[in-house]
């Protein structure tokens, strides 16, 4: 590995590491909870729109993007 390589990889494992990923699962209720006190603590970075999971199940799924710090 060259110089260079390590450089980017070191750089990206940081970029990497400022963000934690998340996909949550359950009701609208309980999903709107979560977002308002991840909003209000300042991590919040991205939240995706809700998806209904399949069939005749009532719960949503959201990706959420939070800071690690």
């Amino acid at each position: 590995m060259t110089t260079r390589e390590r450089a980017y990889a070191r750089a990206n494992n940081q970029r990497a590491a400022q963000f934690t990923e998340l996909w949550i699962t359950g009701s609208p209720e309980d999903i709107a909870a979560l977002v308002q006190a991840v909003a209000r603590s300042g991590r919040l970075v991205y939240l995706s729109a809700p998806t209904q999971m399949p069939g005749d199940d009532n719960r949503h799924r959201r990706y959420l993007r939070l800071r690690a710090r």
